[in-house]
């Protein structure tokens, strides 16, 4: 595969990078309390995973339109996680140094933007 070339959503960058704040904010919300599995965690780890499958299913879809709106759906389901991370901080079940290295994977939101601009061109 040469330079740049884009076989599979998988070769993309922005949803390797999804993948891997996916896989942080797992191992993350392994440390909150248990009786928060069907509340904080299940929200921010849902959040979480809708961002590379939402780039993966928009990639997957013939029509740039389609295309187009599940990335804007995984820009804002970027936006839930950050702020499911900033109350799970302010609720005391997270410090900020321990979401820091999923709020610091800003550059998927920043590819995502660039994405969509070159779609929208």
């Amino acid at each position: 595969m040469g330079e740049g070339s884009i076989q599979s959503y998988r070769d993309l960058r922005v949803w390797q990078e999804a993948m891997v704040l996916a896989e942080q904010t797992y191992l993350l919300t392994r440390q909150f309390p248990s009786e928060e599995l069907y509340g904080l965690i299940s929200q921010i780890r849902r959040a979480a995973v809708s961002v590379p499958a939402n780039i993966a299913e928009g990639y997957g879809r013939d029509n740039r339109g389609d295309y187009i709106r599940h990335l804007q759906i995984a820009q804002g389901s970027l936006k839930e996680l950050e702020t499911h991370l900033i109350l799970a901080t302010r609720v005391n079940m997270a410090t900020e140094q321990a979401i820091a290295p999923c709020l610091d994977r800003e550059a998927v939101g920043k590819m995502l933007r660039a994405l969509l601009r070159s779609l929208q061109r």
